[in-house]
């Protein structure tokens, strides 16, 4: 599945019941689409360099070695395909402590970022961030876990909230009911999704 296009409506999750995407990892088929984002890419990336299975591995190490010259979902997938030295896991995705995942993960966000047409500058960025963070989600706290998936869907339909609403959603994971903090960051991110459109609106 293709990620979605900016300025489209949320879908529910049949599964979860969650906007799409934002159920990772806990929903399989949130979590397959979180995993597309960056599959997808890789498999054109294959198709580009007319690259079989058996050269596959190579190729993810020839990426890795060189993030900078790559768009970052390329670069994910190819971590995604190595594997590392040290504790045997997918590289950059070991347990916490892992120097040789945290070294793979912290060299992965040198790789290029490039905004769609018609989304605020960062917004890429924004789901880059994201999207690793719901990938690793073995060294991320459970209150920036939600807030990072339930924010995914906006971002990838080109949402990126101001300074104001950041804070405001932050506030929220952290204050709310534990059995409201879903719902209430959900309404926060559809407000946010509105006001931005109003403001897209006001400018033409």
């Amino acid at each position: 599945m293709v990620r979605p296009a900016v300025g489209v409506g949320l879908r529910r999750c049949a599964e979860c019941t969650g906007f799409e995407y934002s159920g990772a990892p806990a929903c399989a088929s949130c979590r397959e689409l979180v995993d597309s984002i960056v599959e997808e890419e890789w498999s054109a990336f294959l198709r580009h360099w007319d690259v079989s299975g058996d050269q596959e591995v190579t190729l993810a190490e020839m990426v890795a070695a060189e993030p900078d010259r790559h768009d970052w979902r390329v670069v994910d997938a190819a971590l995604d395909r190595l594997v590392c030295s040290e504790c045997g896991d997918r590289l950059s995705r070991g347990p916490v402590g892992c120097s040789a995942c945290d070294l793979a993960h912290g060299f992965r966000y040198a790789a290029i970022e490039t905004d769609r047409p018609s989304v605020p500058q960062g917004n890429e960025h924004a789901i880059r961030v994201n999207v690793s963070v719901v990938r690793r989600p073995q060294v991320t706290s459970e209150s920036e876990m939600l807030a990072r998936r339930l924010l995914l869907p906006a971002l990838l339909v080109g949402l990126l909230p101001t300074t104001e609403e950041a804070q405001r959603m932050s506030a929220l994971i952290k204050r709310s009911p534990r059995t409201e903090k879903i719902r209430l960051m959900e309404q926060a991110v559809e407000e946010a999704l509105q006001r931005q459109r109003d403001r897209r609106r006001s400018s033409k």
